[in-house]
């Protein structure tokens, strides 16, 4: 495939025109001076992911075009969050620059005001490529990165749809069809379980609070919303006992022991060393899958979209951004940082390694971006299939940790006996008066 990469020399080639070139290398409209900040240190606080590792990997090549130091720095999800909202209350972070995840923060950093509203910086094209325009990102990409007074706090990085993973070698040896239906799903999950090999039909998340990226795909394709249009909460009708009695299912009768202490490792886990045949999470985590250090599964695995619920066919719908502090004394050089993170040819990369899948239209449909993707051509339909179908996978409310614990909490119940609608009333009941009181905060 055609080489999409921008040599220093061609940037810096002649004279400080390089500074009218875009990300892409092409002439711009006006001329960004990538080196107005030059010197200037900036600190990065990251989730550890793949997204991460694309930044760090990659570092040195805006510290090049801009002269900018980058100090950056990945922590466990969990950690990263509560981390990054100590230190934001307090008004002294120690961040410019900060990887939020938008499904469970959004509302939050809008609310508080923490971010810093970028919609200026991208009109201004000394600061601004000309290849990065607010239609190029996709409608969810929008969604989540602007306010409600349409205002833009973040540029969006990567979406994060969730399919399903399964095991050819083991779908071939028990003669069982891929299946595109719940019912179906569980149907082969049963004849895919043998305790006495120690292979099981499916693995999931069963720890409270993450588990409910992966119920989620049940909830929406039963028919579930998770707010009315006054924004009530509606986690305790017949969508979401279905949906819950479909997940105690398959994580007590098809999954392997100690599913309930599951989260994405544990469940990637077991899936890489062969003892699970389906495992339904996000696309993200598929480079392990394909790594000979790594798994033991590389070259078997199948990759699909998520089966169809009896009121239609979703794939639950997570992303994550970059933000700009709004206490940050750095917000131009932030902001350029943020723009080179999102660029075409650092989405690029993170396609093309199977690490995540850009906001930008114009990354996944590049004929030349797809040839160079290193993962099946099977995760790359996935991929193309799930955006289809997405739905965002939780809630748009302030409480969405709170959210997770309940729910997260009534659902795990249900792995050790609890009676989804009983579990499920207990949690709304619960969790009703947190949504009330955040709204009129």
């Amino acid at each position: 495939m055609a080489d999409h990469s921008i040599s220093r020399r061609t940037l810096l080639k002649g004279t400080a025109a390089a500074g009218a070139l875009s990300l892409t290398g092409l002439p711009a409209h006006a001329e960004v001076n990538w080196k107005k900040y030059a010197g200037t240190k900036l600190e990065v606080i990251l989730a550890k992911g793949p997204r991460g590792d694309n930044l760090q990997k990659n570092i040195k090549e805006f510290t090049d075009l801009t002269g900018i130091q980058v100090e950056s720095e990945q922590i466990p999800e969990q950690q990263q969050r509560q981390k990054c909202v100590i230190e934001l209350t307090s008004g002294k972070p120690s961040f410019d620059v900060v990887h939020l995840s938008y499904h469970v923060q959004k509302r939050q950093f809008e609310k508080a005001g923490w971010l810093t509203d970028i919609t200026p910086f991208m009109k201004d094209p000394t600061l601004t490529a000309p290849d990065l325009v607010e239609s190029d990102f996709s409608a969810a990409g929008l969604q989540y990165c602007k306010n409600d007074k349409g205002q833009i706090l973040s540029l969006p990085w990567s979406v994060d749809y969730f399919i399903l993973y399964y095991n050819k070698e083991l779908f071939q040896k028990k003669g069982v069809a891929v299946p595109k239906t719940f019912d179906e799903m569980v149907a082969a999950a049963e004849k895919l379980t043998d305790t006495k090999e120690g292979t099981y039909g499916f693995v999931g998340r069963g720890l409270r609070n993450a588990n409910m990226t992966l119920w989620t795909n049940f909830f929406l394709n039963y028919g579930g919303e998770f707010l009315d249009a006054k924004g009530n909460i509606l986690t305790d009708g017949p969508e979401a006992v279905e949906a819950t009695k479909l997940y105690q299912t398959l994580l007590t009768k098809v999954a392997p022991p100690g599913v309930v202490g599951f989260n994405w490792m544990e469940s990637m886990a077991s899936f890489t060393q062969g003892r699970s045949a389906m495992w339904i999470d996000g696309v993200g985590w598929a480079p392990p899958l394909e790594d000979p250090a790594a798994s033991r599964v590389v070259g078997k695995v199948g990759y699909t979209v998520v089966p169809a619920g009896p009121k239609g066919q979703y794939s639950a719908t997570y992303g994550d951004g970059l933000g700009i502090a709004a206490a940050s004394k750095n917000k131009e050089a932030a902001y350029l940082l943020c723009q080179w993170a999102v660029s075409k040819k650092q989405g690029a990369r993170l396609l093309q390694a199977g690490g995540g899948v850009p906001f930008r239209n114009s990354i996944l449909n590049d004929p030349e971006v797809q040839a160079g993707v290193k993962m099946p051509k099977e995760w790359l339909q996935s991929v193309i299939d799930s955006a289809k179908i997405s739905k965002l996978g939780l809630p748009v409310v302030i409480p969405v940790a709170e959210f997770r614990d309940l729910v997260g909490a009534a659902v795990t119940s249900t792995l050790t006996g609890g009676d989804p609608a009983t579990e499920l009333k207990k949690a709304h009941e619960q969790y009703r008066p947190i949504l009330e009181r955040s709204e009129k905060a």
